[in-house]
C-alpha cells in the first residue's frame, strides 16, 4: 500500500489547518482526517463550470469563482470561455495558489497565467459584497465551491455566504439573468428554500465525482436571477 505523505500545510484564516498530501501520483487536500478534494475525483468540480457556461447567454461572460481548490473548475471554465471573457478567482488561502504553482504544477499548467484571469486573495463574500454595492462590475455567473457546501465545515465564517443575507448580496452582484452556481458534497433542502426565498429560480443537479459515473454523488444548484 502506498503511504500518504504531508508535503505542505496552511492555516485557513479563522479556520482549521489545511494539509497538502501526496498518495503516489495523486494529491489530496485535507482538514484533519477529512478529504476536501482529491486529484482522483475532479469531475463534479469541472461540471460546475461546464454546466454553468451551457446556461449562459452572454457572449463575453464576466465570471467569479469562489475558491481555487485544485483548479479543476477554473481550468474547465477557461477551456469553455471565449477570448474576451473575464474571470476572477477569489481565494482566501494564499498558499493554495503557491501549491498550484509549485508541487501541483503538473495539474496547473499555464492556467494561472491566462490573460483573462485575475486572482483576488480575498474572501469571496467580500468580493461579492463589492459587486453588490457597485464597487466592481456585476457578474454573469458566480461559481461557489467554498467549504464542503452551504455549511461551515472548514471555516464558520463561510456560513455568511450561504445565509439569507449572503444570497441577497449574491443576487445583487449578478446581472439580470445571471447564475449563481453552488457545489455541495450533499443535498440540502433548507438551502434550496433559502435560494427560493432570495427570489432565485432554482435547478438542482446531481453529478458523480468521477466521469465513469462512479464515486460520491455531489450536488450542484443553478440559481438564476430573473431578468
Amino acid at each position: 500500500m502506498l503511504p500518504r505523505e504531508t508535503i505542505a500545510t496552511a492555516k485557513i484564516p479563522g479556520g482549521e489547518e489545511l494539509q497538502l498530501v501526496t498518495h503516489g501520483r495523486d494529491f489530496i487536500i485535507m482538514v484533519g482526517r477529512d478529504e476536501l478534494m482529491s486529484s482522483r475525483m475532479q469531475f463534479s468540480e469541472e461540471q460546475l463550470a461546464l454546466l454553468t457556461l451551457e446556461r449562459l447567454s452572454a457572449k463575453a461572460p464576466h465570471v467569479l469563482i469562489g475558491g481555487y481548490g485544485m483548479g479543476f473548475t477554473l481550468r474547465a471554465a477557461l477551456a469553455g470561455l471565449p477570448a474576451d471573457a473575464k474571470l476572477v478567482v477569489a481565494e482566501i488561502v494564499t498558499e493554495i495558489v503557491e501549491w498550484a504553482r509549485g508541487p501541483m504544477n503538473s495539474l496547473t499548467g499555464e492556467s494561472l497565467d491566462d490573460q483573462r484571469l485575475k486572482i483576488e486573495f480575498s474572501d469571496v463574500a467580500d468580493v461579492i459584497g463589492d459587486a453588490a454595492d457597485g464597487f466592481s462590475s456585476a457578474y454573469d455567473a458566480i461559481l461557489l465551491d467554498v467549504d464542503n457546501g452551504p455549511d461551515g465545515l472548514v471555516r464558520k465564517e463561510n456560513n455568511r455566504i450561504y445565509s439569507r443575507t449572503g444570497l441577497a448580496l449574491a443576487r445583487e452582484a449578478l446581472r439580470p439573468g445571471g447564475l449563481l452556481a453552488v457545489w455541495s458534497a450533499a443535498p440540502d433542502p433548507a438551502f434550496v428554500r433559502r435560494l427560493k426565498d432570495a427570489k432565485f429560480l432554482v435547478e438542482e443537479r446531481f453529478v458523480r465525482a468521477r466521469p465513469n459515473n462512479k464515486g460520491p454523488r455531489h450536488t450542484i444548484w443553478f440559481a438564476r436571477r430573473p431578468e
